[in-house]
C-alpha cells in the first residue's frame, strides 16, 4: 500500500511539473460550481482491471454501470436539496455546495481522481501563500474540501491513504473492509456502510442460528473477499463452526476457467450443504456459471451485502436452481423525492439531446471526468430497492459533510460565516456530527464507522420472477440476530419449511462425549460417559469425574448428590428396634429382680448365685452397646460400638462356661481330681477364671482401639450413588482377633455344657446353652453375610437386631427356665427336690 502511494505521488509531481493535466473540458453534468466543493467518486462503467499502476483503461470503453449512476444521482440530489432549503430549515444558509464527479471504473481511475484533488490542494496552498486572505482567487472557492466514495474497498485503500496525508475527509458509501477502520493508516476515512467486522458477525450468527457447523467458505480475489474470508475463518471455531473447504474466486478469464471448475469439484467432494460466499458481485458473476454447469442444487448460500441483493447475480440465467440464498443487506431506507428527481434527470437528458444533437466530447481528459451523464440518463435505468438502499448511504454522507460544514462555519445563528475552510478543519467537525435523517440516527464512532446494522434477506422465486424478502435483522451493539425462519422458502427435497442440515456428524446423544475422527472438531463418533462421570457441555470431548460426594449414572450431563446411608433415630425401622431394645432391658431388669429376691434358693444357687447378677449386668451392657449404631457415627460411639458388646458378652459366656465346668467337675471328675478341684474351688478359682478370661478380652480390645482405632468414616466405594456413614475397621485384624477369642470361648462353653447332658435335670443345661449359642451364632453369621453384600440402613438395623437377639437368646435360654421354676414351680425350688434328683442320678449311674 505504501509503495502504491509513493508511486502515485511521484507521478503526480511529474505531471504537475510538466503541465500535462488540463481540466478545462468537463463531462456533461459532472460538475457544479459552489462555495465549497465535494468530490464524488462513482463507478459509472464496468471495465477489466488493468495489470499495473498507474495504467488506465478508458472508462467509456466499458459497460455502463446503472448502480453507480443511481449513486451519483443520489449525491446530486442531496446537494441540490441542501442548496435549495431556505429559512429556518436551511442547513447552510448563504452557502452553496458544489461538486466534482469522477468516474472510478477501476483502481487506477480512483487513484487518478485522488491525485487530481491533491493537485488542486497543492495549487490552492501555493496560491494562498502568495495572496492575502482578502484577495482570494475565485478558484480557491472551488477547492475540494471532502470526498464521497469510492464504491469498494479495493478502490479505497490508496485514495484513503493519499487523502489521509492532507487530512481531507473521505466518506465511502460501500467500502466495508475492516482495515479501513485503522485510524493510524487512514486518519480521515469514514463510511456510511457498516464495517465487514459487523457483516462477518451477522453471517456467523446466521450459521449459529440454524446450526450449520460444516460449511465451505469462498471469497473473491480482492481485499473485500480475502479480508472477509480471513476474519470469518478466525472466528468460526469459537462458535463451533468447521470450514471444510476454503477457496478464492479469481476474476473470470480464459486462464481461470479450470481453476473455477476445480473449485466447484472441491465443493461437491466436501459434501457441504452451506456455502458462505464473501465476494464482490463483479467477480462472483463469473463464478456462478460454473456452478450451474455442474448442476449444483439444494445448497444454502450465505451472501454478503454486495452480491446477495444485486440483480447482476440474480439475473444470471438458471441461478434460481442453485438452492436457498440468505443474504446480508443494508437496511432499507427510502429517500423522499429521489425517484421524482431521477425522472426529471431523464426528461432533462432527453430535452438536452434534442437541442444538442452535434455534441462531441473532448479526449483531452478521458481518464478523469469525460463521462457524459446525459447519455447515461437516456438509458432510463430502473431504480431498484438495492439501488435505493445504497443511494441512502450516499445521501447520508452528503448530509454528514453538510452538518460538519454547518458546525465549522458557525451556522447556528442563522447565517454562516464567509471564510475558507481547510479539509482538516472539516475533519474535526465531522467526527462530532450527530443528527437524524429519515428517522435514522447518523453519527460515526471512533473508527469512523456508523452504528447501523443489517437486514437479513432471502431470495424468492416465482417461476423466473425474482424478489427479495426481508426475514430478519442484525444489530452489532449488542450483537442481536432475529430471523423468522418460517418466511424462508427452503429449496430442497423435503418440505419447504424444513431447515436443511449442514453438519459433519450428527449431535451426540445426551451424556455422550465426542471422539474426534479427523482434523475437524465437527467430525466425531460418540461414546457414552461411564458412571460417576458427566459431560460438561463446555468440554464435549472429555467425560469429567464427579466429586467424591456425588455420583452420576452412565450417559449423564450432571452429577447428583449421593444418598447418605445411616440409621436415623426417627426412622420407622429405628423406632421398632428401640422398642425391641427397651423390651430387652425390661426383661433383663425383671430377671435380675427375681433372682435377687430368690438368691438363696436352690435354683438361684444352681444357676450360679451371685454370678448370675454379673451375667445380667454384662447382658445389660451388651444391650446398651446397640445404641451406638443409631445416628451419625461419632468417635466415642465407634470405640464402644464393637468393643462394649464383645467385652460384655465375653463376661456372660465366661460365667456360663465356668458354671458348666464346675457342674461337670462335681459330678464327673470330683473323685478323680479331688484335691485339685478342692483347691481351685476353695481358693476362688471360678472367680479368678472369670476375671482372667474377661481381662484378656478387655486387653485385646484396648490394644485394638489404641493401635488401630476405629473412626467415623464415609464409604464411597461400596455404592456408586450412596455414602455409607459407618465406623472404620469393622473387618480389621484387631476385630478378627476379638471375634476369634469369643468364638473359642463359645466353643468351650458348648463343650462343657454338652458334657453335662446326662446330669440331673436341675443341673443339665446342655440343651438351653446349645440353643442360646446356636441362636447367637446364626444371628451374627446372618449379619456378616448381609454386611458383605449390603451396607444400607437395613444392614445397620440387622447388626442392632443381632446384638439384641444374642442377648435375648442367652436371657431366654439360660435364665428363663430358672425364672419359670422360681415363679411358677416353687415346689421344684426346694433342697429336698434337688437332693432327690441327685439320688436318682446316683442310683442310675450305679
Amino acid at each position: 500500500m505504501s509503495g502504491a502511494v509513493l508511486l502515485s505521488l511521484c507521478w503526480l509531481m511529474l505531471q504537475s511539473a510538466d503541465g500535462e493535466l488540463d481540466y478545462t473540458t468537463w463531462g456533461q453534468g459532472m460538475q457544479l460550481q459552489g462555495d465549497f466543493s465535494i468530490a464524488g467518486l462513482f463507478p459509472l462503467y464496468y471495465t477489466n482491471e488493468p495489470s499495473g499502476l498507474p495504467a488506465l483503461v478508458p472508462c467509456r470503453e466499458g459497460r455502463p454501470n446503472k448502480h453507480g449512476f443511481h449513486l451519483l444521482q443520489a449525491m446530486r440530489f442531496a446537494v441540490e436539496e441542501i442548496n435549495n432549503k431556505t429559512g429556518p430549515l436551511a442547513l447552510l444558509p448563504g452557502v452553496k455546495l458544489g461538486y466534482q464527479m469522477y468516474d472510478i471504473c477501476s483502481v487506477p481511475a480512483s487513484i487518478l481522481a485522488t491525485l487530481d484533488m491533491l493537485e488542486q490542494q497543492y495549487t490552492n496552498v501555493a496560491m494562498s501563500g502568495a495572496e492575502s486572505s482578502t484577495d482570494r482567487n475565485s478558484s480557491e472557492a472551488e477547492n475540494t474540501v471532502a470526498v464521497i466514495g469510492p464504491d469498494s474497498s479495493s478502490n479505497s485503500f490508496t485514495p484513503a491513504a493519499l487523502l489521509g496525508t492532507v487530512l481531507m475527509p473521505q466518506i465511502s458509501y460501500e467500502a466495508s473492509d475492516e482495515q479501513l477502520s485503522n485510524k493510524l493508516y487512514y486518519p480521515s476515512f469514514f463510511r456510511t456502510i457498516p464495517s465487514d467486522k459487523n457483516q462477518v458477525a451477522a453471517m456467523i450468527q446466521i450459521l449459529v442460528r440454524f446450526n450449520w457447523t460444516w460449511i465451505a467458505l469462498l471469497g473473491s480475489e480482492n481485499n473485500y473477499g480475502l479480508q472477509g474470508m480471513q476474519s470469518l475463518s478466525k472466528q468460526a471455531s469459537s462458535y463451533g463452526i468447521c470450514i471444510a473447504y476454503q477457496g478464492v474466486i479469481p476474476p473470470a478469464s480464459a486462464d481461470t476457467v479450470q481453476i473455477m471448475r476445480n473449485m466447484v469439484t472441491d465443493l461437491l467432494t466436501t459434501q457441504v450443504n452451506t456455502i458462505v460466499v464473501f465476494s464482490s458481485k463483479t467477480i462472483l458473476s463469473g463464478f456462478f456459471p460454473f456452478v450451474l454447469e455442474r448442476n449444483i442444487t439444494n445448497k444454502v448460500w450465505i451472501g454478503t451485502e454486495d452480491w446477495s441483493v444485486a440483480t447482476r447475480i440474480s439475473g444470471i440465467s438458471g441461478i434460481n436452481t442453485i438452492g436457498t440464498v440468505i443474504g446480508v443487506s443494508l437496511k432499507y431506507v427510502a429517500i423522499s423525492g429521489f425517484e421524482e428527481f431521477e425522472n426529471k434527470v431523464v426528461k432533462a437528458s432527453m430535452q438536452y439531446t434534442k437541442e444538442n444533437t452535434n455534441v462531441t466530447m473532448s479526449n483531452g481528459n478521458d481518464c478523469i471526468q469525460s463521462t457524459d451523464l446525459y447519455s447515461l440518463a437516456r438509458n432510463n435505468y430502473t431504480l431498484e430497492k438495492y439501488d435505493i438502499t445504497a443511494a441512502f448511504n450516499v445521501y447520508t454522507a452528503v448530509y454528514a459533510l453538510a452538518h460538519a460544514l454547518h458546525s465549522t462555519l458557525g451556522c447556528d445563528a442563522g447565517k454562516c460565516s464567509k471564510r475558507s475552510v481547510h479539509p482538516w478543519e472539516l475533519l474535526s467537525s465531522l467526527k462530532q456530527v450527530r443528527f437524524s435523517l429519515e428517522n435514522t440516527s447518523v453519527y460515526f464512532d471512533a473508527n469512523g464507522d456508523p452504528p447501523t446494522g443489517y437486514d437479513i434477506v432471502t431470495w424468492i422465486w416465482r417461476g423466473s420472477e425474482w424478489s427479495l424478502r426481508v426475514v430478519g435483522s442484525f444489530t452489532p451493539d449488542p450483537i442481536t440476530l432475529t430471523i423468522d425462519a418460517d418466511q424462508i422458502e427452503w429449496q430442497g427435497e423435503g418440505d419447504s419449511r424444513d431447515v436443511p442440515l449442514s453438519i459433519c456428524s450428527p449431535p451426540c446423544p445426551t451424556g455422550h462425549k465426542k471422539l474426534l475422527t479427523g482434523q475437524h472438531f465437527c467430525c466425531f463418533d460418540c461414546q457414552a460417559c461411564p458412571a460417576a462421570t458427566f459431560l460438561n457441555k463446555s468440554e464435549p470431548t472429555v467425560c469429567q469425574p464427579c466429586l467424591p460426594e456425588q455420583w452420576a449414572p452412565p450417559s449423564s450431563e450432571q452429577c447428583l448428590n449421593r444418598t447418605i446411608l445411616l440409621l436415623e433415630w426417627d426412622a420407622p425401622l429405628s423406632i421398632a428396634l428401640l422398642f425391641f431394645f427397651a423390651t430387652c432391658l425390661l426383661m433383663i431388669s425383671g430377671t435380675a429382680i427375681i433372682l435377687l429376691l430368690n438368691l438363696n434358693t436352690p435354683v438361684a444357687k444352681s444357676a450360679g448365685g451371685r454370678t448370675c447378677l454379673l451375667m445380667l449386668a454384662a447382658l445389660t451392657a451388651a444391650t446398651i452397646s446397640s445404641l451406638c449404631h443409631f445416628g451419625r457415627p461419632s468417635p466415642l460411639a465407634c470405640i464402644f460400638k464393637q468393643s462394649l458388646f464383645m467385652d460384655s458378652f465375653t463376661v456372660c459366656l465366661t460365667c456360663i462356661t465356668v458354671r458348666a465346668l464346675q457342674v461337670v467337675c462335681i459330678f464327673k471328675f470330683a473323685s478323680k481330681l479331688p484335691s485339685a478341684y478342692d483347691k481351685w474351688a476353695k481358693k476362688h478359682g471360678p472367680e479368678f477364671t472369670i476375671f482372667l478370661v474377661s481381662a484378656m478380652i478387655l486387653i485385646i480390645s484396648v490394644l485394638r482401639v489404641t493401635l488401630d482405632p476405629p473412626r467415623p468414616s464415609r464409604d464411597l466405594e461400596f455404592y456408586e450413588d450412596c455414602i455409607v456413614l459407618e465406623c472404620s475397621k469393622t473387618l480389621s485384624l484387631g476385630s478378627g482377633v476379638e471375634l476369634g477369642y469369643v468364638s473359642l470361648l463359645s466353643f468351650l462353653c458348648f463343650v462343657f455344657s454338652y458334657m453335662g447332658k446326662d446330669l440331673p435335670a436341675n443341673y443339665n443345661e446342655a440343651k438351653c446353652v446349645t440353643f442360646s449359642l446356636m441362636v447367637y451364632m446364626i444371628s451374627w453369621i446372618s449379619f456378616f453375610t448381609l454386611y458383605l453384600i449390603s451396607r444400607d440402613a437395613f444392614t445397620m438395623a440387622a447388626q442392632v437386631f443381632a446384638t439384641l437377639f444374642s442377648v435375648l437368646a442367652f436371657l431366654g435360654g439360660y435364665f428363663l427356665p430358672k425364672i419359670y421354676i422360681i415363679v411358677l414351680r416353687p415346689q421344684m425350688n426346694t433342697t429336698a427336690h434337688f437332693q432327690n434328683c441327685i439320688q436318682m442320678y446316683t442310683m442310675n449311674k450305679k
